[in-house]
């Protein structure tokens, strides 16, 4: 289902989505260049509402990076699908007859018109509703009504009337599609960033396996504010959530500047206390916080102690560019962008395999209560997410820049911790990296030409 999330803002309130301004500068390299100080933390705001911008980012960001479009579970048998987006372009993501996982464009060779309407199930093939031309469970062509009508046209090759499909790399059961054949491979891309997967991929032998269904929701913002949000806000977390907390705990928990970091690797981030339990606290379901004590020892001898104590910890985190999750509360979610001004949110709840079955429910139920469309905590932030987008439409307004220069000088050498790693959870070290990372694939022409940082 698709619900609206925020609240409090009317139609004419938010940014149209329109041709530039009269005061756009061409987006030449340099332009983009100096909209993002990634050392000083310095934003432009025209990033979030320019059409040219957005243009740019469909072309340099989503349709030649890595972007998650199932998990392993999903799809466990041959036939079975999900459908998806890489950035404005729709995917169906199918294990093939040889068992491997294949991801193309949902999109006929023919017309153009889709093969697939449905969100989920099972097929043996996909086949167009205009002119019943039909696509094998790997994307290529594999029937076409009439073919004899074909015999004697030299352009008619079924080699290269196949759906487009994109490489498809996984990580931890996780499914990443990307249709840039330059890039860098999934392992490459992640970087020092899947040693910090591990702590929810890979603390328990079986892995993790997703609950069926997932929430789709709309909201009138650019998709950069949820992913930075993400990435690394921690400093929201006790005002724009103090209500909700209150309600739950009688006041908002401490965050300890000495025992919580904020870490980042190409552009992924994740900030996290090392509380173990932050997070899972806020589902209120005390049988989910009985097994994570009970599994508290086991998940240190398979991580280490100290990425055991990130197993549902006060944490969030985002994977480059629109892949985000919640330690504890065991919620994957995608930023999926409709416009410089609408993102659609996709979001699931996953477990432990190897978890009892009756913590399936107290899961998905704790999840409905703080991180769903109608959760305490998610409808605070969608309010906050939609004006944020909506102000930047005012011509005075984008003017100013806006500063994310919190932290600044706070990075450490750990002893322990990978990839750049700074101190205090409380931070905007992750949010200057996503930026960075942002700029640098803004202004590459390819692959080769985005700098290793």
């Amino acid at each position: 289902m698709t619900t609206p999330l925020g609240q409090g803002i009317t139609p004419a309130e938010l940014p149209r989505d329109r041709a530039p301004a009269p005061d756009s500068a061409p987006l030449d390299a340099a332009t983009i260049r100096a909209m993002v100080d990634g050392e000083q933390g310095w934003i432009d705001r025209r990033i979030f509402w320019d059409p040219q911008v957005y243009a740019l980012e469909m072309e340099r960001i989503f349709a030649r990076c890595w972007i998650f479009v199932a998990h392993d579970s999903q799809i466990p048998e041959v036939g079975d699908f999900v459908t998806t987006y890489v950035g404005e372009d729709a995917v169906i993501v199918a294990r093939a007859r040889d068992r491997r996982v294949h991801a193309f464009i949902n999109s006929c060779s023919h017309r153009g018109n889709r093969v697939c309407f449905a969100e989920a199930g099972s097929a043996r093939r996909f086949t167009c509703n205009f002119h019943g031309w039909s696509y094998a469970l790997d994307g290529s062509l594999s029937g076409v009504t009439a073919e004899e009508l074909y015999k004697d046209n030299p352009s008619f090759d079924r080699s290269k009337l196949g759906l487009h499909n994109a490489r498809v790399e996984s990580y931890g059961g996780m499914h990443f599609a990307c249709f840039d054949p330059e890039a860098p491979s999934l392992a490459d891309y992640l970087g020092d960033f899947r040693w910090y997967l591990d702590v929810l991929l890979d603390n328990d032998e079986g892995g993790i396996e997703f609950i069926d269904g997932n929430i789709k929701s709309r909201l009138k913002c650019n998709w950069k504010f949820p992913a930075e949000n993400f990435v690394g806000d921690a400093y929201h977390a006790t005002w724009t959530h103090s209500s909700a907390l209150q309600a739950l705990f009688g006041g908002a928990p401490t965050m300890k500047a000495d025992r919580s970091f904020q870490v980042n690797a190409n552009g992924h981030g994740w900030e996290f206390g090392l509380d173990f339990i932050g997070n899972a606290a806020t589902l209120c379901e005390p049988e989910i916080v009985d097994y994570l004590r009970e599994n508290e020892a086991k998940f240190a001898e398979r991580l280490g102690k100290m990425r055991s104590r990130m197993v549902a910890s006060l944490s969030s985190a985002t994977v480059f560019p629109n892949l985000s999750f919640l330690a504890g509360h065991n919620t994957f979610r995608t930023w999926n962008p409709k416009g410089p001004s609408e993102t659609e949110l996709h979001t699931w709840v996953f477990l432990n395999r190897n978890a009892p079955d009756s913590l399936r429910e107290k899961y998905r139920r704790g999840v409905m209560l703080t991180f769903s469309p109608a959760g305490i905590f998610e409808m605070d932030d969608g309010e906050n997410f939609e004006h944020c987008t909506a102000s930047n439409a005012g011509v005075v307004t984008r003017r100013r820049k806006l500063h994310t220069g919190l932290g600044l000088g706070s990075e450490v050498d750990h002893p322990e911790l990978k990839g750049h790693v700074h101190r205090n959870q409380v931070n905007e070290a992750n949010h200057r990296a996503f930026y960075q990372r942002w700029s640098d694939l803004m202004t590459a022409p390819r692959w080769s030409d985005v700098p290793a940082r």
